[in-house]
């Protein structure tokens, strides 16, 4: 069986990652989505194994010690991680997962799993992202501020991946997106890995 891809898509905040993740999901019902573990309460609805893998802060450090996890971070108290186990596995069954996660977590994930297929989410221009930033009314002008100075530096980081997708409509960044998945599929380093070993002329003789 041929073992799976794991593309991560990350960019910077407001760029859309979360919708073109979950468009592109619906494109492609078989692209099996990264559950992360995390040590906050479970909220009315989420279920353990789907929307996350709901941990004690006990068995959370237990997982950073034992290197179970790909990342992880820590947010207003609680910790977020992706699992390695539910990746690695995943994979193995030839199965394709997709990580939708943040610039700094995805240099992380590149560390401990170069074979990654990483894409990187662009804005059509630096307007455009302050204007969708804007459009959310949930954060005032110095936090703005704050997010562009930031989209500009995880920006520079773009040679640290292998795909640029410009989310300048979503449809359109999901097609480049299958695209790129297609063509990784077809790598020839990927697939010398999983012929089989031929005789050579003189042994068949």
């Amino acid at each position: 069986m041929n073992r799976g891809l794991l593309i991560v898509l990350s960019g910077p905040s407001g760029v859309g990652k979360g919708t073109v993740c979950a468009s592109l999901r619906h494109r492609m019902p078989e692209l099996v989505y990264s559950v992360s573990a995390t040590t906050r309460s479970p909220r009315q609805g989420e279920i353990n194994g789907i929307n996350y893998f709901f941990k004690s802060q006990e068995q959370f450090q237990d997982m950073i010690a034992n290197d179970a996890l790909l990342e992880w971070a820590e947010y207003v108290g609680n910790y977020y991680g992706t699992p390695r186990d539910f990746v690695d596995r995943t994979l193995a069954s030839g199965k394709d997962i997709i990580l939708e996660i943040e610039v700094q977590g995805a240099l992380k994930v590149k560390q401990k799993f170069p074979e990654g297929v990483f894409v990187f989410l662009m804005p059509p221009s630096l307007d455009e992202l302050k204007s969708r930033i804007t459009g959310r009314g949930t954060e005032n002008a110095d936090v703005i501020d704050h997010r562009m100075t930031v989209a500009v530096e995880e920006m520079n980081l773009l040679q640290h991946y292998d795909y640029a997708v410009v989310n300048d409509e979503i449809d359109a960044a999901c097609q480049r997106i299958q695209s790129i998945i297609t063509a990784e599929h077809c790598r020839a380093d990927r697939l010398m890995t999983e012929l089989p070993q031929m005789p050579a002329a003189s042994e068949k003789a």
